[in-house]
């Protein structure tokens, strides 16, 4: 297995210590979740990066490195419901369009095509990562005290960036949709 897919599987583990942080009550837990998820985003940007550069992109990580990238989103968001980071509906739109778009390159595959990540879906992405970081560093820094500004930066979070992120995942998601239209035509 090369480097870019011990990564992807290194990022599917991160996943499970990610959640069990929130499962299992220690102390300092968010800032350890805090920690393991932007490790494991790091992964995400490190294995493309090294599979491009030296040419190591296999059908294993074609497959597995945007699944792990839709586990550890997915998580993370399902994870931030109880603390009213991001209410269920819009978990429930965001993980939609993942499972779609997941459908999609699956026909696609079984006619001998490849859906490419787009730019648009790559911005989608890292603003995913940016609002759970921002409210996993929100909770991580609960643990320590909650200063004056904390109720101002988390409505912040709620009302800028959960909008943001809602808003992209869906147009990202319709944009697949338009641009690959003749696969769903042919089904």
């Amino acid at each position: 297995m090369n480097l870019p897919n011990r990564l992807t599987v290194a990022r599917l583990a991160f996943t499970g210590v990610f959640v069990l942080c929130f499962a299992i009550d220690f102390p300092f837990r968010f800032t350890t979740a805090f920690v393991v998820f932007v490790l494991a985003a790091l992964t995400d940007m490190l294995d493309g990066i090294i599979a491009r550069r030296w040419n190591l992109i296999t059908d294993f990580g074609k497959l597995m490195d945007p699944l792990a990238d839709k586990i550890l989103t997915a998580s993370a968001f399902i994870c931030l419901i109880q603390f009213d980071a991001i209410p269920s509906w819009a978990v429930i739109l965001i993980i939609s369009r993942e499972f779609l778009i997941t459908g999609l390159r699956s026909l696609a595959a079984t006619k001998g095509l490849v859906i490419p990540a787009d730019n648009l879906g790559k911005h989608k992405t890292t603003w995913q990562m940016i609002t759970i970081t921002y409210f996993l560093l929100l909770l991580a820094l609960g643990e320590i005290q909650h200063p004056s500004w904390f109720p101002t930066a988390w409505f912040v979070g709620t009302h800028v960036f959960v909008p943001v992120t809602v808003i992209l995942s869906i147009y990202s998601g319709l944009a697949y949709f338009f641009k690959n239209h003749e696969l769903i035509e042919v089904a």
